[in-house]
């Protein structure tokens, strides 16, 4: 199961956001095995100079996201993998993360084509983009099927790519983390909406359900430090596999 967590608003990431990320990337790397114990709230206020408060709060994050599970007198294990599939996203470093433990799998490899829906997305003068499409995949299962929509002159940065330059192929890239590496500005932002959909026979085929099933959609407009689109990125997400959790704050003077 996929989750999906947004922030409220922009500004700098709490000390135990911060510190829930970096453990929860840990245990996504394998760094704890399943069942394995972690460092106990004095070990890691030690390591990363914060409070055990800081510390215990992350922990209940975790906690509530079935990463981790608590045992009185004990301390704090990884939480036991099975064939569902556990990730959060704050952020856009929590989706170029995704090549931690997923793989994504061409289906139809980057070409240019005439799109103007996609061009007027990405604020285009030309009807022009360049398009890929792709599945991405946990312990061989699809959970998404998304289509890449791209400016011509960032498309032109992956035609040589080969990763995405045949169909079947298969990566632990992410099209985000591979841009960010070529563009001369890096991703600062996306733009997201969450709407629902069917599922095309295409799709259907790709996500191993039934045609016009209801699906989540999720489109990503990724934005450059200087504002500019980049990427629009639209994936179809089976509910079952994917659920949505907003924290929401207030603002308290």
């Amino acid at each position: 199961m996929v989750r999906t967590k947004t922030g409220s608003s922009g500004g700098r990431e709490s000390a135990y956001h911060k510190l829930a990320r970096e453990l929860r990337d840990a245990i996504l790397r394998q760094d704890y095995a399943d069942g394995a114990r972690l460092p106990t709230e004095a070990e890691l206020a030690d390591q990363h100079q914060v409070s055990r408060q800081t510390v215990r709060r992350a922990f209940q994050d975790l906690v509530a996201e079935g990463m981790v599970y608590r045992v009185p007198g004990r301390g704090t294990f990884a939480a036991h993998r099975d064939e569902q599939y556990l990730r959060q996203f704050g952020s856009v470093d929590d989706l170029m993360g995704l090549s931690l433990d997923t793989t994504m799998e061409v289906i139809s490899p980057i070409q240019r084509k005439v799109d103007l829906e996609a061009a007027g997305r990405l604020h285009m003068t030309s009807d022009r983009v360049h398009r890929l499409a792709f599945v991405r995949l946990h312990d061989d299962v699809p959970f998404c099927l998304t289509t890449v929509f791209l400016p011509s002159a960032v498309g032109k940065l992956l035609e040589e790519v080969p990763e995405v330059a045949q169909s079947g192929t298969r990566s632990t890239l992410t099209i985000i983390s591979l841009l960010d590496r070529l563009l001369p500005q890096p991703i600062a932002e996306a733009e997201q909406s969450i709407t629902v959909g069917t599922a095309s026979p295409e799709i259907a085929e790709h996500l191993h359900c039934k045609p016009h099933q209801p699906l989540l959609r999720i489109d990503r407009v990724y934005l450059s430090t200087h504002g500019d689109p980049v990427e629009l990125a639209i994936s179809y997400f089976l509910p079952e596999h994917y659920s949505y959790r907003v924290r929401l704050r207030r603002n308290v003077p």
